[in-house]
């Protein structure tokens, strides 16, 4: 069959920063095993998307199309959304190609299945969770699939959806076929992520309020293999001279010793190559902070998300004020830029928590004083989605009703501190311009 994979519109903007679209280039790679022809298409790095996509299915004539919707919004603090986008883009492929199937996943449309493909009857299935299994069975029976993990279809008027696989065999990982879409399409494309991101494993075991990894990727931590992780950095540096590198784990320095193992793989063959990561803060201790920093980190992401003990509590985060400034002081020993994560009128805030959290933020750029290695703090609200117990809590304090649409961004940002966020902000700001530009001292 001739399948075009689609990476539908995941940020805002021609300017925004991208990513390489790990996802669709390691479907396309199983698709091309079994036996497919398959082309790949990016629509966030076209100028004009909606016209490339055009150009693409009248040029190529696929029988089938996947469609996948990584982000639904762009986080943030935002209230734009990437769902019209995409319904312009089901409609598009449909109005264009009548007879193609089309079928859609990704992280944004698994979580919302139902809702979307009751309003887009141009979808034929969809698959939520993982689909590397799933993805070429449906296409090898696509007029009567069997009970395929994660599938969902329709029955008369109802759209029926399969537990999803969570359980993907991270120790066969299939490295993506980075020849399917070339990577020099995404060199110099970002000002800050790197472009080009490494799986070393799937699943969180950690229980967020907020957070839907564990719902997308399960809770059981599926690792890959070291050696294969440090095997596809190399060649992607060899064969393409990449040099910086983001792992896209939850959390990269979970288990204990799994990146450990890959950085001492790095440093055994002496490759000279960047990456950056988010890290649990109470897994970081002298001895493999330097690991880290000498096999190549560059920015050390945190995301303790509460600005003090009680926040901490309420998001779930298992973590302690401790934990953090511990982290703090040993990233601030290095050469590495840190960036911190925090989230913002938490339930719960009250002016004693403004208070500690305030002095929290005082004490981070102490600490970062002295090497001036502190990137930045990203302050933001909670998004509401669904299925978290955030949404719950929300909905028992009346911030959000039974008849409100989380398609679509709604924040967690009630009175009498809703604008708690700008304070912060310009608090932040303050401190990072001195730090920088070297006033005050």
């Amino acid at each position: 069959m001739r399948v075009l994979m689609v990476q539908t519109p995941s940020v805002e903007g021609f300017s925004q920063e991208k990513v390489y679209p790990i996802g669709i280039v390691t479907l396309a790679t199983h698709l091309k095993m079994a036996g497919h022809v398959v082309e790949l298409l990016d629509m966030n790095i076209e100028v004009d998307s909606f016209g490339s996509l055009k150009d693409k299915l009248l040029a190529y004539r696929p029988e089938v199309v996947g469609l996948s919707l990584r982000n639904i919004d762009p986080l943030a603090n935002k209230t734009s959304s990437l769902v019209p986008p995409f319904v312009i883009t089901v409609r598009l492929v449909a109005a264009l190609l009548p007879r193609v199937w089309i079928v859609a996943g990704g992280t944004g449309f698994s979580l919302f299945p139902e809702r979307l493909m009751s309003e887009l009857p141009e979808i034929h299935y969809g698959i939520v969770g993982e689909a590397e299994t799933s993805f070429p069975a449906l296409l090898a029976s696509l007029d009567n699939p069997p009970d395929l993990k994660g599938l969902c279809y329709r029955k008369g008027e109802k759209v029926l959806i399969n537990p999803p696989s969570r359980d993907y065999d991270m120790t066969r990982y299939v490295v993506p076929s980075r020849e399917l879409l070339a990577t020099k399409l995404y060199e110099g494309i970002n000002n800050y992520v790197p472009a080009i991101g490494i799986e070393t494993k799937r699943g969180c075991p950690l229980n967020c309020t907020y957070c839907v990894y564990p719902q997308l990727q399960g809770k059981k931590l599926r690792c890959r293999q070291t050696d294969g992780v440090v095997d596809e950095i190399e060649f992607l540096h060899k064969e393409y001279g990449i040099k910086d590198f983001h792992f896209n784990d939850p959390v990269v320095n979970i288990p204990s010793g799994h990146l450990e193992e890959i950085c001492r793989e790095i440093l055994r063959r002496k490759l000279r190559i960047a990456w950056s990561g988010f890290f649990r803060e109470d897994h970081m201790d002298e001895r493999n902070i330097r690991l880290f920093e000498e096999a190549g980190c560059n920015c050390f992401s945190f995301s303790p998300d509460g600005l003090c003990d009680e926040s901490l509590q309420v998001l779930g985060k298992n973590l302690t004020e401790d934990d953090i400034l511990m982290a703090a002081t040993l990233a601030a020993r290095t050469d590495v830029v840190t960036m911190y994560h925090f989230m913002v009128n938490v339930p719960g805030e009250n002016s004693e928590t403004i208070g500690k959290g305030l002095r929290l933020l005082e004490r981070l750029y102490e600490l970062h004083s002295l090497k001036r290695n502190l990137g930045t703090v990203v302050l933001n609200n909670i998004r509401i989605l669904p299925g978290t117990p955030i949404a719950e809590i929300a909905g028992k304090e009346g911030v959000i009703r039974p008849e409100t649409d989380l398609l679509y961004p709604v924040y967690y940002n009630p009175c009498p501190y809703e604008t708690l966020r700008y304070r912060l902000e310009t608090h932040h700001l303050h401190k990072n311009v001195f730090m920088w530009q070297k006033v005050g001292e």
